[in-house]
């Protein structure tokens, strides 16, 4: 898979629709301090599921949303939409039938929330597992802000093993055994509680039984 594009409107300094398109090889943004830069690297991991405002420089998620210049009034949602190209036909199984799948992502000033993938209304969750194990996502390694390059040079073991892991493709499957974990320690928690529930059931038939067998004798 291969980011080919990416359209931003809305979302913090982006009053109006901008579209960035990322050819073949290396696509670089300039420009002087405070243009947004930095922003383009936020909407990116924001469309693609970022749930925490401060790593996108915000202290609430609807501070991503345009708040209004001298020139320009305030606007009532943020929009982002990544167009990702599927040239190598390794996007998740679901979408692999596709040449480019469109993820996008809104947010109104109410705090709802809007996600699709090619235009059909999905979870939050979907996008999320749309992106793990591709080595693309909020926490994996594509995306590296400024000055986080040495955090990674000496980052402690357990972190450079999951950096590798996500390049490796393997967390998605660690993903879906931590969740099936969860699954099943909810089913023994239930199970237990059956098991008491039969016992107590249990010991008031038993109290029953002996007291239809007292009314019988007298």
């Amino acid at each position: 898979m291969r980011v080919k594009k990416i359209e931003i409107f809305g979302f913090k300094s982006f009053a109006t629709k901008q579209s960035i398109t990322f050819g073949e090889g290396v696509t670089a943004v300039v420009g002087p301090n405070g243009c947004g830069k930095s922003n383009v690297v936020d909407a990116l991991r924001w469309v693609m599921g970022e749930q925490n405002p401060r790593h996108l420089r915000g202290g609430s998620m609807q501070d991503i949303i345009f708040c209004g210049s001298e020139k320009k009034a305030p606007l009532g949602f943020a929009q982002v939409v990544l167009t990702i190209e599927n040239d190598k036909s390794d996007a998740p199984l679901d979408y692999n039938h596709f040449n480019e799948i469109e993820i996008t992502r809104r947010l109104y000033k109410t705090g709802e929330s809007e996600y699709e993938i090619n235009k059909q209304k999905v979870r939050l969750k979907d996008i999320s597992d749309f992106f793990l194990g591709t080595g693309v996502g909020t926490k994996a390694y594509s995306i590296i802000e400024q000055g986080r390059i040495n955090d990674v040079i000496s980052a402690k073991p357990h972190d450079r093993r999951l950096i590798i892991e996500e390049a490796a493709g393997i967390t998605k499957y660690k993903s879906k055994k931590a969740a099936a974990e969860r699954r099943m320690e909810g089913c023994r928690v239930n199970l237990s509680r059956i098991v008491d529930i039969k016992n107590e059931v249990d010991k008031r038939v038993a109290i029953l039984h002996k007291e239809k067998e007292k009314l019988i004798h007298h």
